[in-house]
């Protein structure tokens, strides 16, 4: 090996050695000089051996032997390092006044909440915060055919459960007068016409850049026409275009709808309303009489941003300052509602609530804990590098959450059964909690209790197992039932230490267990594990909800009295 590479990693060692009372491990080391040689990857048998003889070599020294050798061969390494301020938060927003920041979250009521909503919801209301300012939830239910209150309401129920308040709650078609009003004064202006064409005929030129025959047409003839679309013009026969730039290379710009005709009934104003107004021409005007200050959406919008500042430029209103993040999504858990209906229609998924889908209503489902996704969403800031996020980087936020609070239970899958002889207690306290207080609970144990198959695998004839807070059995037979004598308290180390459950009280749940839902664009047909298990009897105490960490297995979810869902490791 390169002697430059020895020295490096007697280096690490010495330093590590050094920093944490004169010894140091190889993995450590070993961790250390991949991270900053990831050449060595290939390697890694032949440069452990090297890294164990070093570190050998480099425990035996005394901690002043070693900060000599430090400070004779490597006084770099002994420098103080420099604490690197970590700020805590989003980054700080242009031209921003205390007290003054107004931001909002617009979703549209056309389907459940999903992770993707928490991110948007999330970084706008962190900023209102951070700024002392005014977050305003808004639903923008401006489209009758997608919508319904069933969605509003579930967006609502979301929110709440991520904990996200609101100074300010109001709907987009709460201000429908005011976008005819403003529509009419586009057409009076010039700055907007109707648009009679088929719809095929306006895409195909669109693609071509080439203006039709209505953006000609005169003030007083849009004007007509207008009225006309009050009552005698059809959906898709006339519509209220922006006059953009049909030349623009940005497509959105090309003569982009403003108002459109919807003959649907409303899921809260009726058909009060025919004509609606476009995402774009809402979201300006909202923003804008709303006093949005920044307007944060996710960075598939970002193209609108010239047409949003347009619109408002041509009605003479004022703009707010728009920024764009990515999208999230986990890795094989479409948010896409195209994918998700589909597959609830077909069953392969039972409803949004489905613990393998990235809706909200399912990750409360799965245990996943509101604080446990915000932390993630911050985590990530405000990049625009795509999101596509293992759901691994989730669960390391959401342990965090759940591992002081879960009360730990015995639990045993495809069980088999063991007879205990010479039992000579009847009764084990248990701490439900190896560190904090969380009281104990009282096990009465019978000579037969089940253990797992899994472990059945793993022991012998004549070993000694540990049945954890019940004592050593010495294992005596293994065949077809197993059985043992019981030695109680004893050596315990070197010994396989496995849970267990009194057959006489054990108590049957199902136990689902989520797996990733898409393999690339393929539907993963094994996405959904149930095992039928046993557990203690203290399940049936538990509130529904209630996190659990099933020891040995992982964490999960109270789901009902014969159900557990798995959350995760």
């Amino acid at each position: 090996m390169d002697e430059e590479i020895k020295k490096e990693i007697r280096k690490m060692a010495l330093q590590n050695a050094f920093e944490h009372g004169g010894q140091t491990q190889d993995k450590i080391i070993l961790g250390k000089i991949l991270g900053t040689k990831p050449e060595f990857r290939t390697k890694v048998k032949e440069i452990s051996v090297e890294i164990s003889d070093i570190v050998a070599s480099v425990n035996q020294l005394s901690a002043e032997e070693q900060q000599n050798e430090l400070e004779e061969k490597f006084p770099d390494a002994l420098a103080p390092k420099e604490k690197i301020e970590e700020r805590e938060g989003l980054p700080e927003l242009k031209d921003a006044e205390q007290g003054k920041v107004v931001t909002r979250f617009p979703p549209e009521p056309n389907g459940y909440p999903h992770i993707g909503h928490a991110k948007a919801a999330i970084i706008n209301s962190e900023y209102a915060k951070m700024y002392g300012g005014k977050f305003i939830l808004r639903m923008d239910d401006t489209n009758p055919e997608a919508e319904r209150m069933e969605y509003h309401a579930a967006i609502k129920v979301g929110l709440e459960w991520l904990g996200i308040e609101f100074d300010q709650v109001k709907n987009t078609s709460d201000d429908m007068e005011l976008f005819y009003e403003k529509g009419i004064e586009l057409i009076n202006s010039g700055k907007a016409y109707i648009c009679t064409c088929k719809r095929e005929d306006i895409s195909k030129n669109r693609r071509e850049r080439k203006a039709c025959k209505c953006s000609m047409e005169n003030i007083e003839k849009n004007n007509k026409n207008w009225e006309k679309m009050q009552e005698k013009f059809k959906p898709g026969e006339a519509i209220v275009r922006f006059r953009g730039d049909m030349k623009a290379d940005n497509a959105v710009m090309r003569d982009p709808v403003l108002l459109r005709i919807i003959d649907e009934k409303h899921y809260t104003v009726g058909d009060k309303y025919r004509i609606w107004p476009s995402y774009d021409f809402a979201v300006a005007i909202e923003d804008s009489v709303d006093g949005v200050t920044h307007a944060f959406r996710s960075k598939e919008f970002e193209l609108r941003k010239e047409l949003i500042d347009a619109i408002l430029d041509a009605l003479g209103m004022r703009k707010p300052q728009q920024g764009f993040f990515s999208r999230l999504e986990f890795k094989g858990m479409p948010i896409s509602k195209r994918i998700i209906k589909p597959l609830i229609e077909e069953g392969k998924v039972s409803w949004y609530d489905d613990p393998r889908l990235p809706t909200l209503e399912a990750l409360r489902r799965r245990g996943i804990k509101p604080e446990a996704i915000r932390k993630f969403i911050m985590s990530l800031g405000m990049t625009k590098a795509n999101t596509l996020a293992p759901f691994d980087a989730l669960e390391a936020f959401n342990r965090k959450f759940v591992d002081g609070n879960s009360m730990r239970l015995f639990m045993v899958k495809d069980p088999r059964k063991l007879k205990i002889k010479n039992l000579s207690i009847s009764e084990v306290e248990i701490p439900n909690h190896p560190i904090n207080d969380m009281g104990k609970r009282k096990i009465q144990v019978t000579e037969d209790v089940y253990i797992s198959g899994e472990d059945v695998e793993l022991i012998k004839e004549q070993s000694t197992i540990r049945l954890l807070g019940l004592g050593n059995v010495k294992i005596t037979k293994i065949n077809g039932e197993v059985e043992g004598e019981f030695e109680g308290e004893g050596d315990s180390s070197n010994i396989l230490k496995i849970q267990w459950v009194p057959q006489k009280t054990a108590h049957e749940i199902k136990m689902v267990i989520p797996k990733t839902l898409f393999n690339d664009e393929e539907f993963n047909e094994e996405s959904l594990e149930e095992l039928d298990v046993y557990t203690e009897p203290q399940y049936l105490q538990l509130k529904e909800g209630e996190e659990i960490q099933f020891v040995r297995f992982g964490y999960c979810r109270k789901d009902s009295q014969n159900q557990a869902i798995f959350t995760h490791k």
